[in-house]
């Protein structure tokens, strides 16, 4: 039985709670939390922007297994999954594509250069979070190309500001259907100068059995959506004094699943994909009563092997490496006045035997200030100038507005942004001979994508426990980037295609309108002496046009109507955590597999848990609680209902 529309009233039950809830103890209070995502350290009243920021106690508590099952729940974030547990995700933020998302790692770029589908190959394991934060719209003037949508910042605790003294060991060791095994254990380490910490991360399962299909003309056997996900990471720091400070940090990714249908709707897909990261950070810091000086470098390191079907002997190999360097100075003017400037280097490139060998270089500059000409207004304002070999020379500016009253914020934001085609775009099944109909083929002479973003909002706090958000955005875009639907005579060089066969080209397009609103809610309460409710609603509304009317694949696959909400309630020992949302976007089919998107579906997940000691717990979840049949990419089947079981630990 399919409980269809009880998710519709436990939103209005949720809505109803909020809003009769008696408060007792304050929301965490955003007057003195710094934000690192808007390089100088601001608090979000200040930014002029729509920031959301997600402590790391807060998220051991959800009922989530993988970073971007995490991040889905975000108010104003979409991830389009494909399998479970975090194999594969898209991430999008404000009707942005997948690609036009930056992700930070520590402040430091992240995103694939192969493609953005890896994007959410996150090297960073649950229990390294210090924090997550999320900030909305238009990036380029501080990051560079990508941050069109927004940008997403995972700061790991050996890279936060603390200075008190822990020692602790945590963990949790789940196990369920389908030979699941969901693991999690960090260690963490500060004493005087020095910390050490490190974690580790795995989902492995032999999956969901899809039954066999017999269509008109053709037969799709059964297969098992197996997935076997493993992260590993450690970070060290040393204070050498009250100046002077640095910073390491490694990670690898390695990932081996079932990509069934993850990127094309054809009957003889029976891909498998594996994929491996390593990530490595350093940084070095100076800092002095008024200023600040701070030497960055990573290095990204990945190779991804793809297998269509083992019918056939042809196997993608590609190995990926991505150098990036920053340098960045904050000074502090006055009490009213900061400046910050810096520059970035980054060289990219790919060994492929489908896209072939190439690669890149990129350099930037960008200059800050943030200006507080009256107690109540602030101003910030960016500029940037890029250089890459792919798009040539783009300019970037920025400029955010925040007037402070007691209990509203009111805020504007306008800028412009920029992205890149990467080298799947740019040149996936280039060198490929008689390229089969209906393939992706890419484009090398795409231009960057350019667009203008601008918001106006407000921050309502109700009480010290309820604050409400509302944002009204905006979108121009030109050149963007998608595959559309070209005929082989439309193609320049295209000696590799079959005469008069139609192909997914890799093309810009104009005069793309992007319109929405936000409205989100965050409650943090005590119910009673020994319960304690934290509660987030959030609400996007989304329409995107194009005056040519292309039919694209992923310009307008996001969700028109996005309802996501997430609910904690601890009391005493018991901790009850749920997650829900609920989409609509437009409807699509495959018939050759037998492949539909509906035109909604709602998503819950349930974590129970309950501490047996201060140090020992045990643990209950349910994912797809209502076992909603539902896809996000057409093709790629998500698992239903899925149990699991275990327990918890943290050693001081």
């Amino acid at each position: 039985m399919k409980y269809k529309d009880t998710p519709n009233w436990l939103c209005f039950f949720f809505i109803v709670c909020s809003c009769s809830v008696s408060w007792g103890q304050t929301l965490t209070s955003l007057d003195t939390i710094v934000v690192k995502t808007t390089r100088i350290p601001l608090t979000p009243a200040e930014t002029g922007r729509n920031i959301s920021i997600i402590d790391g106690q807060s998220l051991q508590k959800m009922a989530f297994t993988s970073l971007d099952e995490l991040l889905q729940y975000v108010p104003g974030i979409e991830v389009q999954s494909r399998n479970a547990f975090g194999a594969q995700g898209d991430i999008s933020m404000r009707g942005a594509t997948f690609s036009q998302v930056m992700v930070l790692v520590d402040g430091m770029k992240l995103n694939d250069p192969l493609t953005a589908h890896f994007n959410s190959y996150i090297p960073v394991t649950p229990a390294e979070i210090e924090r997550i934060e999320v900030l909305r719209g238009a990036a380029s003037a501080m990051y560079g190309a990508d941050a069109v949508g927004g940008v997403i910042n995972i700061i790991t605790k050996g890279w936060a500001d603390k200075r008190e003294a822990e020692n602790e060991i945590t963990g949790q060791v789940n196990y369920g259907e389908h030979r699941l095994v969901n693991a999690q254990q960090g260690f963490s380490v500060r004493k005087d100068k020095f910390y050490a910490g490190g974690g580790f991360s795995m989902n492995q399962s032999d999956g969901e059995f899809i039954a066999e299909q017999v269509l008109d003309n053709t037969t799709l056997e059964g297969y098992n959506n197996f997935f076997n996900l493993k992260t590993f990471g450690l970070s060290a720091g040393y204070r050498f004094n009250d100046n002077w400070r640095i910073q390491l940090r490694t990670a690898y990714d390695d990932r081996d699943f079932s990509a069934r249908f993850f990127y094309t709707a054809s009957p003889l897909d029976k891909s498998v994909e594996t994929a491996r990261n390593w990530w490595n950070q350093l940084r070095v810091s100076k800092t002095g009563i008024n200023n600040n000086t701070d030497f960055q470098l990573a290095y990204r390191n990945g190779t991804d092997r793809f297998v269509f079907s083992p019918d056939f002997p042809s196997t993608n190999l590609h190995t990926t490496q991505f150098w990036n360097l920053n340098v960045n100075h904050l000074q502090i003017i006055n009490g009213r006045l900061s400046l910050k400037f810096g520059g970035q280097l980054d060289r990219r490139s790919i060994e492929s035997t489908d896209r072939g060998n190439h690669d890149d270089l990129h350099y930037g500059v960008y200059a800050m200030g943030a200006l507080r000409p009256g107690k109540r207004l602030n101003l910030t304002g960016s500029l940037r100038l890029d250089y890459d070999e792919n798009y040539g020379l783009e300019f970037t500016p920025q400029l955010n507005i925040s007037y402070v009253l007691s209990n509203l914020t009111l805020r504007a934001s306008a800028g412009r942004s920029i992205r890149a085609a990467d080298y799947t775009e740019r040149y996936v099944s280039y060198n490929l001979e008689n390229l089969t109909p209906g393939r992706n083929l890419g484009n090398p002479e795409l231009e960057a994508e350019r667009a203008w973003s601008e918001e106006f909002g407000l921050d309502y706090r109700l009480t010290k426990h309820w604050q409400l958000k509302a944002t009204a955005f905006f979108r121009q875009s030109s050149n963007l980037i998608d595959y559309a639907p070209t005929n082989e005579a439309a193609i320049p060089n295209n000696q590799n295609l079959q005469k008069g066969a139609e192909y997914f080209f890799a093309t810009n397009i104009t005069d793309v309108q992007t319109n929405g609103l936000e409205v989100e809610s965050w409650v943090s309460t005590s119910l009673s002496q020994r319960t304690r409710l934290l509660w987030s609603l959030g609400y996007t509304l989304l329409n995107t046009t194009n005056k040519e009317d292309v039919i694209s694949v992923y310009i307008s696959s996001h969700a028109r109507h996005l309802l996501s909400t997430n609910l904690i309630l601890e009391s005493g020992k018991l901790e009850l955590a749920l997650n829900g949302l609920y989409k609509e976007r437009p409807a699509r089919q495959a018939a050759a597999i037998n492949a539909r998107l509906s035109p909604s579906y709602q998503l819950w997940n349930l974590r129970l848990g309950f501490n047996l000691t201060p140090q020992f717990g045990l643990n209950l979840q349910a994912h797809n609680l209502f076992d909603e049949p539902y896809q996000d990419i057409l093709g790629a089947q998500m698992p239903g209902r899925w149990l699991m079981g275990g327990v918890r630990f943290k050693l001081m």
